[in-house]
């Protein structure tokens, strides 16, 4: 086997001087305590900069956050540390470290920005291991990819073809020392557990068994190539659009696909929307339960960071989990300051000199919000009708008709949202007009 040294990065060269800024995760382990090392041969110091995640899940984390300090001021690299609080959630604590980390690593990355991870071909065998376990498909299976979109920047693997042996030899030929995680060692982390106890009988049986699994994710990655430009084929038929609020597409053609075609355009979409895809159980409720729900159905499926419902004959995908309609008193406005509304919306204004709803000096203008019995007629129409009947007729989606702003002026109900103007505040002649959004805040 090949000794692993600096000139292994040599391929990447291009890419990482084409960079902004690099970036690496330096935890003081093995693996990051090498990648820092050869690269600090390869790049000048004022490129580079080493990032500490301190966990705090051992009594020993804050001495190791000092510890790579010092290391990094013997390179003569930048060094940044953050600490963060992980908390366990229903993936574990090795999940929940693994969020609270990257979650680090985005907010940090401009754009232009690389960062640079150490994972390793051992790591990649057990991260497929892992997922082929919990049920993962070809998707999961593929494994660690070596680089991907992260925060305003990119991530980068550069050592998933070299093993963990061949990291060691280097850093003893250099005389590198390093830090062991005692938690390592606990076999009850499943991860922990593949490694200790679960890969060390594989490989008396099969001593290539890296290679083996290695290609297997090769194999598996084609595979999801594949399906995802299956997948973008059919989502160019189902006709999604971007909505008020998240997105949508076409319940009935997406009923004419195959189920297993249905679900690969599900996870492909979800994917396509930088939101976690879920599990197949989550998957196959969607096919069983909101797909086939009869017309006046409104079925949710929620799966904490997206939901799937439907109305109107659309499915529609939205960022984030149902939360209640938050209560929310009147609340004056100028008309012309964008306001944050419930929801994470924003209304707001814009002067118009073509209809709009009327502004007229002394006016009291006041944001209100859905409390049982209003009524109005639009402007155009010949009577009233109660606005829960309206906002049906307007289509809007029903799990947006608490969040709707109402703008009442000197007491009276003046607009609905961007929907419509009340009859007798439309603008008109020379009054100034005032022309409302409701939108989705950034």
């Amino acid at each position: 086997m090949e000794p692993f040294s600096a000139d292994h990065l040599s391929p990447w060269l291009p890419t990482l001087n084409a960079a902004h800024h690099l970036y690496v995760g330096f935890s003081g382990g093995l693996d990051s305590t090498v990648l820092l090392h050869a690269l600090c041969s390869l790049i000048p110091g004022e490129r580079l900069t080493a990032v500490h995640v301190n966990h705090g899940l051992s009594p020993d984390s804050d001495n190791w956050q000092a510890l790579c300090r010092q290391r990094c001021e013997a390179l003569g690299t930048a060094f940044i540390a953050e600490k963060v609080q992980v908390t366990r959630d229903g993936e574990g604590l090795e999940q929940a470290a693994r969020d609270q980390r990257y979650g680090v690593f985005a907010r940090l990355l401009g754009e232009g920005d690389l960062l640079l991870l150490a994972h390793h071909r051992d790591d990649q065998v057990e991260t497929v291991l892992y997922r082929l376990l919990r049920g993962s498909g070809p998707a999961g299976l593929a494994g660690i990819p070596v680089s991907r979109p992260l925060g305003a920047g990119q991530l980068l693997r550069p050592l998933l073809d070299v093993n963990r042996s061949q990291l060691e030899a280097y850093a003893q030929t250099n005389g590198l020392e390093w830090i062991e995680d005692e938690s390592n060692a606990a076999s009850h982390f499943d991860r922990n557990f593949l490694r200790n106890e679960v890969l060390p009988l594989i490989a008396r049986r099969w001593p290539d068994y890296r290679q083996r699994i290695v290609r297997s994710a090769s194999h598996c990655q084609s595979a999801a190539t594949l399906l995802e430009e299956i997948a973008l084929a059919d989502m160019e038929q189902v006709g999604e659009r971007t909505e008020r609020w998240g997105w949508s597409l076409s319940l009935p053609r997406f009923a004419e696909l195959t189920a297993a075609r249905q679900g690969n355009l599900l996870r492909v979409w979800i994917g396509q929307k930088n939101l976690q895809v879920p599990g197949h159980r989550i998957i196959q409720a969607t096919l069983d339960d909101l797909v086939p729900a009869q017309g006046d159905a409104q079925p949710l499926i929620d799966w904490g960071v997206g939901q799937l419902r439907r109305y109107g004959g659309r499915i529609f995908l939205l960022p984030g989990s149902v939360v209640a309609t938050p209560v929310m008193e009147s609340m004056p406005w100028d008309g012309a300051t964008p306001v944050a509304v419930p929801g994470g919306f924003t209304l707001s204004g814009q002067a118009s000199a073509d209809g709009g709803l009327r502004q007229v000096a002394g006016d009291v203008l006041e944001i209100r919000f859905r409390c049982g019995g209003e009524r109005c007629k639009p402007a155009g129409r010949s009577g009233s009708a109660p606005l829960k009947k309206l906002l049906q007729e307007y289509q809007l989606e029903p799990w947006l008709r608490d969040r709707a702003p109402l703008v009442y002026i000197n007491g009276e109900l003046a607009a609905v949202a961007d929907l419509f103007v009340c009859a007798g505040f439309v603008a008109a002649g020379r009054e100034k007009g005032l022309v409302l959004r409701w939108d989705k805040s950034a």
